[in-house]
Order: C-alpha cells, then sequence, then structure tokens
C-alpha cells in the first residue's frame, strides 16, 4: 500500500525538479518593469542592471514591450544605453513595429494587451564580467505614451548552430 503512495509523490517531485530547473537553463537575466498608470513619460529612463558572470558565452538580448489597445502608434522608437562594468557607453536608437500595415497589432496576449519580444542584439558576447546598466527610454515625438504597460530585458544564451 504504501509503495502505491510513494509512486505519484515520487512522480510529482520528479516533475516539479524538471520544471524548475530544466526550462530556463538559456536564460542569463530577465526583469519587467511596471509602467505607472500606464502612461510612460519621456523622462521615465527604465533601467536594468544584469550581472554578467560568463564571458565565453554568445547571447541574444531581447527588449519586451506590453502595449494595450490605447496605444496610438504602429511604431515605437527607443533610446537604450548601455554601460559596462567598466564605464564604456554604448547608445542605440532602434525602431520596433508594433501593428502591421493594416494597424493590427502585433505579439502575443489575448484581450487588451499584446506582449512584442524584440530583439535588441543577436550574437553578443559580453567583455566584462560584472554588473551592466541598460537604460531604455522612449523616443517617440509625444511626451506621454499612454497604453504602456511594461517595459523589460531578457538576456538568453543563443544557440550557436553546429557546422
Amino acid at each position: 500500500m504504501t509503495g502505491e503512495k510513494i509512486k505519484p509523490a515520487a512522480t510529482a517531485l520528479l516533475c516539479l525538479v524538471l520544471i524548475f530547473t530544466g526550462c530556463d537553463r538559456k536564460i542569463v537575466y530577465t526583469d519587467f518593469v511596471k509602467i505607472p498608470e500606464e502612461n510612460w513619460t519621456i523622462d521615465n529612463v527604465i533601467s536594468f542592471a544584469p550581472v554578467i558572470t560568463d564571458t565565453s558565452s554568445v547571447s541574444n538580448v531581447f527588449i519586451t514591450i506590453r502595449t494595450g489597445v490605447e496605444y496610438p502608434y504602429q511604431n515605437i522608437w527607443l533610446f537604450v544605453s548601455t554601460y559596462s562594468p567598466s564605464g564604456r557607453t554604448i547608445t542605440d536608437t532602434v525602431e520596433y513595429m508594433l501593428a502591421d500595415a493594416r494597424g493590427k497589432r502585433t505579439g502575443r496576449g489575448f484581450g487588451n494587451i499584446k506582449e512584442n519580444d524584440l530583439i535588441f542584439r543577436k550574437g553578443v558576447y559580453f567583455p566584462e564580467k560584472g554588473t551592466y546598466i541598460i537604460n531604455v527610454r522612449h523616443g517617440m515625438r509625444t511626451g506621454n505614451l499612454k497604453g504602456v504597460y511594461n517595459v523589460g530585458l531578457r538576456i538568453e544564451k543563443a544557440e550557436i548552430p553546429v557546422k
């Protein structure tokens, strides 16, 4: 009788271990910042601080934007500044499309909110160990962007194709 009770418990435990240890091995860093009142102001700089310990792996860096139906544009311009642990700075200006030419919003999600994972950098090496600071602010002509719920950053190990 006890053997029959142990099997389901052991199976459940094994499943939990696999779920928590096997799914996110590629993820190096992930964080989301909630935008106050879903209104991203021009002076609200979103800051992320990933700690990089592996300087030999290739990584992909994603910016994730969650917007609601009240977001009025097809695109979004972002200013992204990256500060290395030694203080070197790189600033990029990037544009991402959040809707197609007909205005249909892109991304995942049901209902009012859509989430877009936008590739910021593909196949990058972080040359230094330590804390990097990545600042993101919107570069749209309007000062306030209504309908932006969250801004996120994700760094994951890239799959290196075998030749």
